[in-house]
């Protein structure tokens, strides 16, 4: 790192934007050993920050003497607080373009063919979709001859295997593409940004201990329970919690101030606070400090004037947002929870979606792409200023999300609050169908297992 640090440390920042003006930024060189001729080729690297997405380690490899080559990529930043989980329905052979951000420790699946690649089988990559079924056959093909002279029969079934891979990519039947990263560092392109993809399902999960382990947030000696619970609910509400953490945009050293407050005739609510004092950076994030109610809340506001964006809002970390005269819906998964007002609500979306979509500014940009952004973002500025009547839909299954009704307490003629009995998928999202807190223990004090999916 110290070679790395003297060249490439300017403005007091390791990591740079990738840029094709800059052209004092080049990669470092350094001179190591070719595994497949065992002479001395050449690494490059490159130590990078990828326009609003994350740090990454770009490095290639060369080799002079047998023409053996290498490209490799790995994440840079902070592993995310949750795993993430890319479900891709491949209809058309332009999905196969996808750009996808695929981290060492992703496992990719293909549930048609049963097929799985383990997690820390394969480098960090950045690639598309056809990249990495090519990745799979190559990986397959490697040692075919020594298979065939020692087994022909296995050898036959992987032969076999390996043409049923290649003809995904003619997308003659749709096919599934999982992509499940606990470090959350992975990525899969939505071509249709701002719009909602329907083919591409993310999702996030809580880490296993063993996922933690294999991340090294764990020691392997540690038990696997549990650690035990901290000081009383009291004493959380009476003083602030401080832990160390990392900058989401300099990653730097920072501290998070965590504290447990109740809002006024609603509920309680955690606030965390991260201050960086290296580049400046600040953020907040509100979650739920509640239990789950036993319904789920919708709340629909009808925009019709400049007014309405000084409504103070509780947008829970498992509320999703819609503006249906847009035809846009965001995942709960997309913001973090936040207590802010609708014109924040509203501005965190625009910059979310046009500010730092990774996959159109850049080298790699679609000019037509960035257009339709830009004109969704002028179209946010129209429903901020008034100029642009719209409605606001707040979907939380969990039931943790708020907007202020300004006539109180009136009924408010331009918003609709509706309770529903979620779905099965909405409580597997929320962890509530594992979950047993009445009668989990039989007659001899041992735990009962869960109920059954229905």
């Amino acid at each position: 790192m110290s070679v790395i640090g003297q060249e490439h440390v300017r403005g007091g920042s390791v990591f740079k934007d990738l840029s094709a003006d800059d052209e004092d930024w080049q990669p470092t060189e350094i001179e190591s050993l070719c595994m497949n001729c065992y002479l001395n080729g050449t690494t490059r690297l490159l130590i990078t920050k990828i326009p609003f997405f994350k740090e990454v380690i770009v490095s290639s490899f060369s080799c002079d003497n047998c023409s053996w080559s290498n490209t490799e990529i790995q994440s840079a930043g902070r592993i995310q607080e949750q795993g993430v989980c890319y479900t891709l329905k491949v209809t058309s052979k332009s999905d196969l373009n996808r750009e996808v951000v695929k981290m060492d420790s992703a496992t990719t699946k293909i549930p048609e063919l049963d097929f799985e690649i383990p997690s820390f089988s394969q480098k960090g990559a950045l690639s598309t979709v056809e990249g990495i079924l090519d990745r799979a056959v190559t990986g397959l093909e490697q040692d075919q001859v020594a298979r065939q002279e020692a087994d022909p029969e296995v050898a036959d079934k992987i032969h076999t295997f390996i043409q049923k891979l290649k003809k995904l990519k003619d997308v003659e039947e749709p096919f599934t593409l999982v992509i499940e990263d606990p470090s959350g560092n992975s990525f899969v392109e939505n071509p249709f940004a701002p719009l909602k993809d329907e083919a591409l399902t993310v999702s996030s999960f809580r880490r296993s201990v063993q996922q933690e382990k294999q991340l090294g947030l764990r020691a392997d000696d540690e038990p696997d329970d549990e650690p035990p619970p901290g000081d009383d609910l009291d004493s959380m509400r009476s003083e602030v919690l401080v832990f160390n953490t990392n900058c989401p945009e300099c990653n730097a050293p920072a501290s998070t101030n965590m504290k447990l407050v109740q809002i006024p005739h609603f509920k309680e609510a955690i606030i965390m606070a991260t201050n960086c004092d290296a580049c400046g950076h600040r953020t907040n994030e509100v979650k739920s400090g509640g239990a789950t109610e036993e319904k789920g809340t919708r709340i629909i506001l009808n925009i019709t004037s400049a007014s309405d964006m000084t409504r103070d809002l509780l947008k829970s970390e498992t509320c999703s947002v819609s503006i249906p005269e847009l035809d846009f819906e965001l995942g709960m998964a997309a913001l973090c929870g936040k207590f802010t007002t609708v014109e924040g609500l509203l501005t965190d979306v625009k910059d979310l979606v046009v500010a730092k979509n990774p996959f159109v500014f850049g080298d790699s940009g679609d000019s037509g792409r960035a257009q339709k952004l830009k004109e969704f973002g002028d179209k946010i500025d129209s429903i901020i200023a008034g100029q642009m009547k719209a409605h606001l839909i707040l979907d939380d299954p969990s039931g943790n999300s708020y907007l202020e009704n300004v006539y109180a307490p009136e009924a408010d003629p331009e918003m609709t609050r509706e309770m529903y009995e979620r779905t099965y998928e909405q409580n597997e999202e929320l962890g509530l169908n594992d979950m047993k807190t009445e009668g989990y223990q039989d007659d001899t004090g041992e735990k009962t297992a869960p109920p059954p999916k229905p």
